[in-house]
């Protein structure tokens, strides 16, 4: 099989977002992401579909030469469990935001999660409805002025890591736009999963919602305010590499290294496979001022998927049946009892 590289995952089509759109990096990443996936996986590109719904995100299908489908609003996640329940070869990707895929299609996305459906999702947040123009979003910050909300909203928003992880998913992963080669890596570790990768991009509109992520991607900012997650790593962040995260025996703390006593022996070390999905928790509901934000796979488990359980009984049926399919049935007699 010939090697592939990120130019074989490049359509023909005009990007049409704005520029300065975070979308432009998480597709760049995408497409240098899939060379290695196919690379380790020995895949043709013959394999890939791209799925999405509507919103400013949902255009990547067109951007990548794969098979894709772009459906309509919310309803990606059906159709990504659909073509993976029919064609298991395929290896389905998921483009969506954070309306299309909370709101109206919440309830498909948190099934494909408790169903560990083996697809990968990725989750545009940029925090507000962008093609529609500007209205608050489920993760729009509370308070937040928008079109919808002109004198702030008055409701909590989703953390879409909670809610992957309270729907007992098996793979969670969060990035910002601007971390091309860490979404590389989100994206690779998320293809190689077996079972439903969610990986949350944070993302800028620059037209309705500039700097929803700022404290977050300012280089002068991030370092004090995020911190990368890698399985097997002690948990240290900050401008220095001077603070790092301990467990009190009551919950997560921030502590500086060289004060207090506490040196990086007492830091923790990230586990990313453990079952505990507490301390997951945990970490993917993190926020400032007194908690960095966690990147990186935060979750990474396994467990049986819904397309193999699926197969697994299908195979199993017919083995003890003399009916294999819809032709043997028709077949089978002129007449059928039903009990």
């Amino acid at each position: 099989m010939a090697t592939l590289t990120f130019k074989d995952f490049k359509s023909d089509q005009e990007v049409r977002w704005c520029p300065g759109c975070g979308d432009h990096a998480v597709l760049a990443a995408l497409q240098r992401a899939l060379p290695k996936v196919s690379q380790a996986l020995n895949y043709d590109k013959e394999r890939y579909v791209v799925v999405s719904g509507i919103g400013c995100s949902s255009r990547l299908p067109y951007y990548m030469d794969t098979y894709g489908f772009h459906s309509i609003h919310g309803r990606a996640t059906a159709i990504s469990t659909g073509i993976k329940v029919a064609n298991p070869w395929l290896t389905v990707w998921q483009a969506c935001g954070d309306g299309d895929a909370l709101a109206i299609g919440g309830n498909h996305f948190i099934h494909a999660i408790r169903r560990n459906i083996d697809i990968n999702i990725i989750l545009f947040n940029n925090q507000i409805y962008g093609l529609t123009k500007g209205q608050y979003s489920p993760t729009s910050k509370f308070g937040a002025i928008t079109k919808t909300s002109p004198y702030g909203t008055v409701e909590h928003p989703f953390n879409p890591g909670a809610l992957v992880l309270g729907a007992k998913g098996t793979f969670f992963a969060r990035s910002l736009d601007v971390e091309l080669k860490l979404n590389e890596e989100i994206m690779t570790a998320a293809a190689l999963h077996d079972g439903c990768s969610v990986m949350e991009m944070l993302t800028n509109c620059v037209i309705f919602n500039d700097g929803a992520h700022k404290n977050l991607s300012d280089p002068a900012l991030k370092a004090d305010n995020t911190i990368v997650l890698r399985h097997g790593e002690k948990m240290i962040f900050g401008k220095n590499h001077d603070k790092g995260l301990i467990y009190d025996g009551k919950k997560i703390r921030v502590v500086h290294i060289g004060e207090g006593g506490f040196t990086e022996e007492d830091i923790l070390v990230h586990d990313a496979h453990t079952d505990n999905i507490g301390i997951h928790m945990a970490l993917a509901e993190m926020k400032g001022p007194d908690y960095p934000v966690a990147l990186g796979v935060i979750r990474d488990v396994k467990d049986i998927t819904y397309d193999d359980g699926v197969r697994d009984q299908v195979k199993d049926v017919m083995a003890k049946s003399k009916i294999h399919c819809v032709d043997d049935l028709l077949h089978s007699g002129s007449t059928w009892e039903v009990e």
